[in-house]
Formats: C-alpha cells, structure tokens, sequence
C-alpha cells in the first residue's frame, strides 16, 4: 500500500473522530452549529458552552491519551519484537492504579492535580523498581528479566490497590473503580497542556529511533553489526515510553488495549518498517479513542460508560485473534507423521 495515501487516509479518520466527538452525544449538535462555535462565532447557547467547556477538551484529550498509547505500543512491541506487548508491559498501569487508589482513599483526590500526580508516581516507582531488578548484574536487563520482573511487581502493586478498594468508603469506591476502568469524563484544560506537551516531546525523541528499531527486530547480534547499541537503545525507548504512558494513565486512568491492537493492525496494514508504523499508530490510536469514548457516551445515554469498557470490547476479540494467529504460525506444517 502507498504510504502517503494511506496517511492521509488516516488524517482523514481523524479529523472525522474530531467532528463526530464534537456533534455526537446525549445532546446532538449540529455540524454546521460545532463549525461555527469552533471558528469563534458565539451566541452564548447553552450548546456553545457543551462544545466548548465539556466536549473540546474531552475530544483533545482523548486525542493525546490514544496518540501515546498507540504510539508507545508499537515501541514496545518493537523493544521486546513481540506483537503481544503493550505500554502496561513493566506494570506501569498497576503503579498507577495502586497511586491513584491511596490517593483517593487518604482523601487528597480534592487537592489540584492530586490525582494525577498520585497516579503519575506510583507509575514511575514500579518501573524504577523494574530497572533496578532488570538492569542488575544477575538479570544483565534482558527482556525476559523486564518483562518478568513487571508482572511479578504489576502483582504486587495490583494487591495495593486491591487492600484500598477493600478499605474504602463507598463514595471512595466508586471513584477508585470508575479510575480503574479508565476514562475521560472530566477532562480539564490543565490536563491537556502538561500532556500535549510529553506527547510532542516523546514523538519528536522516539521517530528518530525509527531505524534502530528496524534494526532491532533482526535480532540483537545483527544490531549490533549494524552498529546499535542494543542494551543502551532500549533503555533510552523505555524511559521516554514510560514517562508517555505514565502521563497517559495518571490523567484518563488504565484505559486498556489501545496500545495493543491498534500498532498490531497497521503491522499487518502498512508492514513492520517502524518509520511508517509509528506515526500510522499514533493517528490511528487518536482516532480509534475518540470513537471509542463518543460511543461510551452516547450508547448508554444518560448513563456513561468507562471508555474502556468499550476499548476492551473491542481488544479482548482481537487478541484472542493475534493469540490463534501466533499458535497457528507456530505449529508444525504438514502435519504428524507415523
């Protein structure tokens, strides 16, 4: 497929995400009426304040949460050069989750930004923990010393959270739970700014790598006659996508699958060169959220549903699929013979 055809195509999706964000919802507003309030023409309805105070920042927002979730996905699974990783990988969703569960359940949630830094802190503390243990001499910070030491403290850090769900108030409850299932129903300026600003910095430090990734995936020894420092690479890739994904979560909470499946389909659409496929996923991831979140407010009205209660309907399906795909390609052709 033509690389510039299908990038605009994808722009074309996204600025369709941005319209459809901004005129769909329990209160539908009109194309024309969502144009007009956005080119600052204002008549002071009740309409223009929804499009502008409650919509435009949900709809930026979910554009930057999925842009660094797809985004960081496909470093991930070019990190490890397995099609099954995600940014959640070294358990920086289970950091954050057991970070913004204390600090809703101590009562600081009310505090600005409390939230979000709790979140944000908790995050970063597991993935330290986890370049401490992986980048000791005994693990020599491989892959399987990660990944394994991610899921052991992505347990850990899960029990945390589990020990404040069980010790909260009721009120407490709801909005640990609400958080766990990732979201954008209050979304703030604040927020938007501080994360659009990791997102341009974590883009323009991780599409230069592009090549090296490429490089990467033909496995280590040939990196390194390609002339890539493959131990150095990656720990340069993981703390920039750690720093993305933990701004990610600590605002819209653990928001599932987005950066799982949507680097995974544009492998299979644009192919692994990672200077096409990383910038495909973070177009694709932005507009894939956007519908995602329109839908979780719009299907259940007046009620609205977690965004990623949507994301995962539709990731669960498709990594069962990825899961029979890669057990079929292991399996031996031809059959058994007596």
């Amino acid at each position: 497929m033509n690389s510039w055809k299908f990038f605009v195509a994808l722009l074309v999706l996204l600025l369709g995400a941005f319209i459809i964000g901004m005129a769909v919802g329990p209160t539908f507003i009109s194309l024309d009426k969502s144009l007009r309030t956005l080119l600052g023409s204002s008549d002071g309805s009740i309409q223009e304040r929804i499009l502008l105070d409650v919509r435009l920042p949900r709809v930026l927002l979910g554009l930057l949460v999925g842009w660094v979730l797809a985004l960081s996905g496909g470093v991930m699974q070019g990190v490890f050069r397995n099609p099954l990783a995600d940014p959640y990988v070294l358990g920086i969703a289970s950091g954050a989750s057991a970070g913004a569960a204390a600090t809703i359940a101590l009562g600081l949630d009310g505090f600005p930004f409390a939230l979000p830094a709790g979140a944000f802190l908790g995050a970063w503390i597991v993935v330290l923990l986890v370049y401490r243990i992986g980048g000791s001499s005994h693990f020599r910070f491989d892959n399987y010393a990660l990944i394994l030491t991610g899921v052991a403290l992505a347990a850990l850090f899960s029990a945390v959270t589990s020990f404040f769900i069980f010790t909260a108030q009721s009120e407490d409850l709801r909005k640990i739970v609400f958080w766990l299932m990732g979201g954008l129903g209050a979304p703030r300026w604040n927020y938007i700014e501080p994360l659009l600003f990791v997102a341009l910095l974590g883009t323009i430090l991780l599409l230069p790598f592009s090549r090296d990734l490429n490089a990467l995936a033909l496995g280590e020894p040939m990196a390194r006659h390609l002339g890539v420092n493959p131990e150095t690479l990656k720990k340069g890739l993981l703390l920039i996508v750690t720093l993305m994904t933990a701004s990610a979560v600590s605002v819209a909470g653990t928001i599932g699958f987005v950066g799982l499946i949507i680097p995974h389909a544009m492998r299979l659409i644009v192919g692994p060169d990672h200077r096409v496929l990383l910038f495909a996923s973070a177009l694709a991831g932005a507009s894939f959220l956007v519908l995602c979140d329109t839908a979780a407010r719009t299907v259940w009205a007046p009620t609205e549903l977690p965004v990623g209660i949507i994301t995962a309907l539709w990731g669960a399906p498709f990594f069962l699929y990825l899961l029979g795909r890669s057990r079929r390609a292991m399996m031996p052709q031809g059959g058994l013979s007596s």
